[in-house]
């Protein structure tokens, strides 16, 4: 597992230039397609806790990058979560989904497989 944290946010609430915001996409783009599972999550959120365990469960070391502990967290969860929900979860480079979505792959039985194609299984 990794966890990504850099520094604790502020709680200012600032502008972000779109040099700055460019610089967040590059960032979660690297980190999306430089790792097999990405979680984004917020500490304390229980949904993120959710998933992260059943990750560990299987064998999985997901990335995981806790928003509120990251130096630029405020502004990927202002990227990402325009449109997606916490936590976000990212397999082989693609947008999976919520807990919901992994959750119900879990039960149907498609997430290993998607695991194990992203590299992130090898059994």
């Amino acid at each position: 597992m990794q966890v990504v944290e850099e520094s604790s946010m502020g709680s200012n609430e600032e502008s972000v230039s779109p040099v700055k915001m460019e610089t967040v996409n590059e960032k979660v783009s690297l980190l999306v397609t430089g790792n097999a599972v990405v979680v984004f999550t917020i500490s304390g959120c229980c949904m993120c806790h959710v998933v992260k365990h059943l990750f560990f469960g299987l064998g999985v070391g997901p990335t995981i990058v806790e928003l509120d502990h990251d130096a630029c967290g405020r502004d990927i969860h202002r990227l990402l979560f325009q449109q997606l929900t916490i936590p976000a979860v990212f397999v082989g480079g693609k947008f999976l989904g919520g807990v919901e979505t992994v959750m119900a792959c879990h039960i149907n039985g498609t997430l290993v497989p998607l695991l194990k194609e992203a590299g992130a299984l090898w059994l």
